[in-house]
């Protein structure tokens, strides 16, 4: 390769890029590759969940403006390119049985037509690796699944010139990843590490009922970036309105992270390059060609 490696995230919600593959994003930037973070919505939806910020009448009022603004900040700290995609929160329906989901919602657009602001964008910007969700959506949130749905399509058809020939010239990402950070065996391993240092652990219920979250992902592809985390950390503390930062998310000391798991997880879902699994890089097989 002679020319800058590109990276596309594709996300569902503003902070969604910070919990999820940010310190490979910000490992990748301070190697000169250019990163895009693609948000599919603008978060409006989104419960407040920094009991900090709980009942403050402007953020209800301006929740859109609000957290725009914190993706701004969040987006500067990690040194990412971010676009929106422009759609409508679909929010997370609770309660048995559920609620129909708002009219014109993320979650409720026709796939192809939805894919079709995405494909624009891949060929826009010219991506060689993509990331987003499983078929899960990482967790069932109805605008997670849809982002996957999307990503999909438009993996296939940006390359293709049948296919949206109004989006601009055709080009093909080479691969395209999942997003597994959460994953058991990096859950376990720091959960016995605080424990043999006599230090609580956050991750105990989470460990009793992960048989209840769907079957086991095959991580591919481990990033080490653990020289990054403080800086996922400050990326995800700007989402002020949703995540408290004296929470569950900052338990864990960075230095225990760094030695126990200094590594971020990826599931190889297409690729288009040979490639030696397990990896250690999202371009491997890329670099060389």
């Amino acid at each position: 390769m002679t020319e800058q490696l590109r990276l596309m995230a594709v996300h569902a919600h503003p902070d969604d890029e910070s919990s999820k593959g940010a310190a490979t994003m910000a490992k990748y930037v301070s190697e000169g590759v250019d990163v895009l973070v693609a948000t599919c919505t603008g978060g409006e939806r989104g419960s407040i969940l920094n009991p900090k910020l709980q009942g403050d009448p402007y953020i209800e009022e301006h929740i859109h403006e609000v957290r725009a603004k914190e993706m701004a900040e969040a987006r500067d700290i990690l040194g990412v390119k971010q676009e929106w995609l422009g759609f409508v929160d679909s929010g997370l329906p609770e309660g048995d049985p559920l609620p129909p989901l708002p009219e014109g919602c993320f979650a409720l657009q026709d796939v192809d037509e939805a894919a079709g602001r995405l494909v624009k964008l891949i060929r826009e910007f010219r991506p060689h690796v993509v990331t987003t969700y499983d078929e899960n959506g990482g967790y069932p949130h109805p605008d997670h699944i849809m982002t996957h749905k999307i990503t999909m399509v438009a993996f296939e058809a940006a390359g293709d010139p049948s296919r949206y020939p109004e989006a601009g010239e055709p080009w093909q990402p080479q691969k395209l990843y999942y997003n597994q950070g959460f994953n058991r065996q990096r859950t376990q391993a720091l959960h016995d590490a605080l424990l043999e240092r006599s230090m609580e652990s956050p991750y105990g219920e989470w460990l009793e009922r992960w048989h209840t979250m769907g079957r086991e992902r095959t991580l591919t592809t481990f990033v080490p970036c653990g020289d990054f985390f403080e800086i996922r950390d400050k990326a995800l503390i700007a989402h002020a309105t949703q995540i408290d930062p004296d929470g569950g998310w900052f338990r864990v000391p960075l230095d225990l992270q760094r030695e126990v798991w200094p590594t971020e997880e990826y599931e190889l879902a297409k690729s288009l390059v040979g490639t030696s699994l397990p990896e250690d890089d999202l371009f491997a097989g890329i670099r060389n060609n």
